[in-house]
This record gives C-alpha cells, sequence and structure tokens, in this order.
C-alpha cells in the first residue's frame, strides 16, 4: 500500500534535539506514514540516536539512509525525495518537533479537497515561551504562489505536504544551503488545488543557537543569490513576464530581513541588492510598518534602521528569555 505520506528528515549534529523531533513523528495519529531518516554524516553521535530509537519502533515504516560523507541539507532532503514512495512529501528538520496530529490533519485536509499543496500555521519555539505564527488562507494556487512572493504567506519547506508528483524535475539546491527553502515556491508554482490548515502543528526551534539559520557569511549572501536566480527563471519560464511585479515583491521580502539586524553591514547590502525591486515598495503589500521602514532604507536613513531594528530585537529577546 502507498503511505499516505513520506517524511523526510536530514539528519546532521543534532543530539540535543533530535530525539524530541524522532518522538513527535512516532507518536502521529496518522496510520501508513513513511519516515525516511538522511543520516549526513553527522560527527556528534546523532545517527547512533536514530537507530537505536528506531530499532525500538520495529512496527513503524522507518527507512535510514546513510551518506558516507557531508552533503548538506539541500543534497539530504533530494537524496529522501528519491528514496520517497508517499503520496505527499513533508519535510522536518530534526532539531523541530510535530503536535501529534500534524500529519493526520494535513493529510485529511489534502484529501477532502484533493489539493495538491497543504499549508499549517505554526509555533516560533524558544525554551520557555512560544509564538503561534499565523499563516494566510488562500483558495486557489494562483493566489497561494503569489502570497508566497509577496512576503505574506512563509516558504518554508517545515510547515507544508505536497504531493510527490509535484517534484517532478524540481530538486533542491544542493551546494547552496542558504535559501534552499525557496525550492517550495516551485513546488507550488506546479500545484492546481490547495488547502490550508488554520492551526499551529509545527514547533520551529529557536533554541539551537548552532542551527544554520543563525549563522551569516559571503557564502550564504551567494547561495541566496542563485537560489533567487533559480526561482525567478523558472517561474519566469514557467508563467512568464506576468509574474514579474510579484517577483519584485519576492525579492524585497527576501533583503527585508536585513533592516532588522542592526548591522550597518546589512543595511548597506539591503540598499545594494535587486534595487530595481524598489519601486514595488509603495504598491500597497507591505502594511504601514514595513512600508515606512523600506522607505527610509531607500532614502538612506541608517539611524531610522537603527532604532526599529534595536525595537523589534528587544521584543524577541524578551520573548526568547521569558
Amino acid at each position: 500500500m502507498t503511505p499516505c505520506i513520506t517524511v523526510i528528515i536530514p539528519v546532521y549534529n543534532v543530539k540535543d534535539y533530535v530525539s524530541k523531533c524522532f518522538n513527535s513523528l512516532m507518536e502521529q495519529t496518522l496510520d501508513n506514514v513513511e519516515y525516511i531518516f538522511v543520516l549526513d554524516a553527522p560527527t556528534d553521535g546523532s545517527d547512533g540516536i536514530i537507530r537505536e530509537l528506531s530499532a525500538k519502533e520495529s512496527d513503524k515504516n522507518i527507512r535510514i539512509i546513510t551518506h558516507e560523507h557531508n552533503k548538506g541539507l539541500p543534497a539530504a532532503r533530494n537524496t529522501g525525495l528519491e528514496a520517497a514512495t508517499g503520496e505527499y512529501i513533508f519535510h522536518c528538520d530534526a532539531d523541530d518537533w510535530v503536535e501529534p496530529d500534524m500529519l493526520e490533519q494535513m493529510y485529511n485536509a489534502a484529501k477532502a479537497k484533493d489539493a495538491d499543496y497543504v499549508w499549517s500555521d505554526w509555533y516560533l519555539s524558544f525554551t520557555n515561551a512560544e509564538k503561534a505564527m499565523k499563516q494566510p488562507s488562500y483558495e486557489t494556487a494562483e493566489d497561494l504562489l503569489h502570497g508566497m512572493l509577496d512576503g505574506k504567506m512563509k516558504y518554508n519547506v517545515w510547515n507544508k505536504i505536497a504531493r510527490r508528483t509535484l517534484y517532478n524535475g524540481i530538486l533542491f539546491p544542493e551546494g547552496h544551503g542558504m535559501g534552499e527553502d525557496m525550492t517550495m515556491i516551485r513546488v507550488a508554482a506546479c500545484a492546481q488545488k490547495v488547502a490550508y490548515v488554520p492551526k499551529a502543528l509545527y514547533h520551529y526551534n529557536r533554541t539551537n543557537i548552532s542551527s544554520f539559520t543563525q549563522r551569516w557569511t559571503e557564502r550564504h549572501e551567494s547561495d541566496i543569490l542563485f537560489n533567487i536566480g533559480q526561482t525567478e527563471k523558472f517561474l519566469i519560464d514557467k508563467i512568464g513576464d506576468r509574474i514579474v511585479p510579484h517577483i519584485d515583491n519576492f525579492k524585497l521580502s527576501t533583503k527585508l530581513p536585513f533592516l532588522i539586524t542592526g548591522e550597518k553591514s546589512d543595511f548597506l547590502r539591503w540598499r545594494e541588492w535587486f534595487k530595481e525591486a524598489n519601486r514595488s515598495i509603495y504598491n500597497g503589500n507591505w502594511g504601514l510598518r514595513n512600508t515606512i521602514i523600506q522607505a527610509c532604507a531607500q532614502l538612506g536613513l541608517w539611524p531610522v534602521i537603527k532604532l526599529y531594528s534595536s525595537l523589534l530585537n528587544s521584543y524577541y529577546n524578551k520573548l526568547k528569555n521569558a
């Protein structure tokens, strides 16, 4: 019997978190789930933890695939995709965890609407506090795609399931890990029907200080630019020039985080990147706060940006340390 969902879990140096992730997956209320753990040559014993825990779950459909050397997160996801047999694909990061009924709710929503692509709300999870992150609802695949590009809908891999057939020819960008989540935009562009589960079901862990997304290097900058370029080319080839205004919004939303770090180098990076997209600042897409902050950045008002980032980071630090 074809599994309802294949869960792909790349594992690399997450020994302090992977047990919680594993157990949350084994507690899923949905039957007939395939779990593929891709051991990407971890060096901290994460692989041993997965093998030990898996041995105790002989009634579950668990597959373990081992990379002889570390290939990176996109390659690990591709390894899982190549081996997957499920009707739908769900990507779970090994330092996060999920609600017990996540897969059941997502799958039921997919079947109710014959949807190719389903998403849910999620939690931003700190040590002693969580913030539920609401996602928008869209009735059509076109509206979903526009919402992703316009910065209204997160394109993260981990709060979504997608029909496996949508990945036909679509792979994660091996060797370009920063921004690899943009792959889910290309997958969404191939969907015909969509569905939304208005409940927070995924816990995105922000206590892992060594996680990939915590660091910024010149390599990450080149990765992001590569992934934006790949996304833009795919969408224009598939849809045509009418998608360009939404791509401008996508470029703006991609560089918007540079305005909250409090680093002048990031502010200058915002000023340099995708100048052609700045024409979309005033299109009514951003809400008052983000329109003002981007307009200030366009005008070069660094003191305003610095103050804004300080206030925003103070809020999230209080949440993190609550």
